[in-house]
């Protein structure tokens, strides 16, 4: 019964989605544009990278590497094996959906259990700095300083919903036992002959059809989004909510919300053009960015579905980032930034030239190289770690 109602809602809503797109083709072509020139822009050169970086070391088994090195830090934290430190890292530095996608892979390799898979895609389902920091604080907000909050305030939830679903299944302990005192097993890793004409070739054929998948998915809700607030049924039925509430609410801002828990750039951009108190516009934007919305949903979703994952599981783990990244951002302010921040907040015109650089080139290099970086540096942490472990261990 569930899965007929599921059924009839999804065919309802698409046939819904073309007799908007009959009615309003215009707004829909421009949102579909809009999306595309995201897509190609931005997320294709800023994500691409990363998915073939990930994709080949996790081929060539360095996240074997890592888990040996940083057991010790991941279990006592989030009683995952060393292996989960890897989604997490590559998540923070390039943000949504690389996490779910490496998690997922990871759990396809069977180097997590579905539980640990579980517990890491909680915490390794992030937003990048570049899209806190140069999007929100600085493109749609034009006010730096309020930086701190979003992003601290962000990592902060990410963590402690990682803690927490450190107790979900307690007493299932990693199955991955890494053998941090033993560096035989990293020799091991290394001496391993692998086809690199292969490695290459698969890692790229998925990393394409990957951001493909992303694409389609970024336009879908760039033209769902779009007519949802050109179409008369949804504002009659956007003012009949806002009717029901008990107190006084903007409009505006109910739709900014609608349309952040749906896909939270074009909520966000709505939010940040509305004049309210700035303290108040920063704990939504606090809880959209943690919670993602459903066009991040789709993609990590997407990824999820290979696999065992519990997907119910990850969406409640999005709802509480984004309740702990609002209750975050509300405590740092109090304690910290109230001298700093003007509570106040007049918008200006929006520029969305953040978004349309035409520096494709050299945000796709500037990836490939932040990937590469990263990936060396993680590399040679875990070898000092393993020296260390061998040290102490003769000491």
């Amino acid at each position: 019964m569930k899965t007929y109602i599921k059924n009839a809602l999804f065919m309802f809503l698409i046939l819904f989605l073309l007799i908007v797109i009959i009615k309003h083709p215009e707004a829909s072509l421009n949102s579909a544009y809009d999306g595309l020139m995201t897509w190609f822009n931005i997320v294709f050169p800023s994500l691409f990278p990363f998915f073939i970086i990930s994709e080949i070391l996790i081929e060539l088994k360095f996240v074997n590497i890592i888990g040996n090195a940083l057991k010790p830090i991941m279990y006592p934290l989030f009683n995952v094996s060393g292996e989960s430190a890897f989604p997490f890292a590559m998540s923070v530095i390039s943000g949504y959906p690389i996490g779910a996608k490496i998690t997922s892979s990871l759990r396809e390799k069977r180097l997590l259990s579905k539980t640990e898979a579980e517990r890491t895609i909680s915490f390794s389902s992030t937003s990048g700095p570049l899209f806190m920091l140069g999007a929100v604080s600085i493109g749609m907000l034009r006010n730096p300083n309020v930086a701190p909050l979003i992003m601290l305030s962000h990592y902060l939830g990410a963590l402690t919903v990682g803690i927490l679903f450190r107790f979900y299944k307690k007493k299932e302990k990693p199955t991955h036992k890494a053998n941090t005192r033993n560096i035989k097993v990293v020799a091991e890793i290394l001496n391993r002959h692998y086809s690199i004409g292969s490695v290459l070739g698969s890692s790229i054929s998925k990393s394409i059809n990957t951001i493909l998948l992303v694409g389609g998915l970024i336009i879908f809700y760039s033209v769902f989004t779009e007519l949802l607030f050109v179409s008369n049924t949804f504002n009659k039925f956007i003012n009949t909510v806002g009717n029901l509430i008990p107190f006084n609410i903007n409009m505006e801002l109910l739709k900014g919300i609608l349309a952040g828990l749906l896909e939270i750039t074009t909520g966000i951009k709505r939010i940040s053009s509305i004049n309210m108190n700035l303290v108040y516009k920063l704990l939504i934007i606090n809880f959209l960015i943690g919670w993602s919305g459903f066009s991040i949903h789709s993609q990590a979703l997407s990824f999820i579905s290979q696999t065992d994952i519990n997907s119910r599981l990850y969406i409640f783990s999005k709802l509480l980032h984004g309740i702990f990244s609002s209750l975050y951002g509300g405590l740092l302010y109090a304690a910290k930034y109230r001298e700093y921040i003007e509570p106040s907040f007049m918008p200006g015109p929006y520029i969305a030239d953040y978004y349309f650089t035409g520096q494709w080139q050299a945000i796709f290099l500037s990836s490939f190289k932040i990937a590469i970086l990263a990936s060396l540096y993680m590399l040679i942490s875990s070898a000092i770690l393993l020296i260390i472990y061998r040290i102490s261990e003769r000491a």
